[in-house]
């Protein structure tokens, strides 16, 4: 398999990508319904192994970045975890994840924000997780200040989990164009500051019946 990143065909102008990606991503939010967005899973079965792998207190810090309206806080905080961050650009999606958690919608820090462009604290969290954000960026720029973010918000020896289109999958989501990747190219990305610990590969059935192959990274931060 190739180590490099696969880019879609189509290559835009920086100045078209400044199609504001928060009325993109609000706009799919309030026009479907959570369960009818490609990516839903009921579950992340995947990411939630990854993370029991890392061996995580319940105590610890942990950020869903690009969380969406994703049921993976739901399932955190059944199995206890006590400090959780949901990040997303999107208001709407966010509002729909704190409608369906209901009363232990209070439980969660909920942050409206372009992960490329937020503010995080030093050092902060133990565990950084993201599903099929990665993706999206397809500047080298957005994609440098995504990792740098990681890096500064990570604390020392900390976990990161993120999930990509594989090499295999599709070269576009939700009318977006994306970056593929194999485990290599992805941890290649992150640089020496990390390890790659495990990855892991993945079919997603999607709500329409077509398959989109994924990949999974846990890295560890030095």
């Amino acid at each position: 398999m190739s180590s490099n990143p696969i880019y879609s065909s189509k290559t835009k102008h920086k100045n078209d990508t400044i199609m504001d990606s928060k009325s993109h991503w609000e706009n799919i939010y309030k026009t479907k319904a959570s369960t009818q967005v490609s990516w839903y899973q009921e579950h992340l079965q995947t990411p939630l192994r990854l993370i029991e792998r890392t061996g995580v207190e319940k105590t610890a810090q942990i950020i869903d970045v690009g969380s969406g309206a994703s049921t993976l806080v739901d399932d955190l905080l059944e199995r206890g975890f006590e400090h959780i961050t949901v990040l997303d650009i999107s208001s709407a999606a966010i509002d729909a994840a704190r409608a369906r958690l209901g009363s232990r919608a209070d439980e969660v820090t909920w942050i409206e924000a372009d992960i490329t462009k937020v503010a995080l604290p030093h050092h902060y969290y133990d565990l950084w997780h993201d599903r099929a954000v990665f993706h999206f960026l397809t500047s080298a720029e957005e994609r440098q200040k995504y990792v740098e973010t990681a890096k500064h918000s990570l604390k020392p020896r900390g976990h990161l989990i993120i999930s990509t289109f594989a090499i295999e999958g599709p070269p576009k989501c939700s009318g977006l164009d994306v970056v593929r990747y194999s485990p290599q190219s992805l941890y290649d990305e992150f640089g020496i500051e990390f390890e790659l610990i495990d990855s892991a590969s993945e079919v997603h059935l999607t709500p329409f019946g077509t398959k989109q192959k994924f990949i999974y990274c846990y890295l560890r931060k030095h």
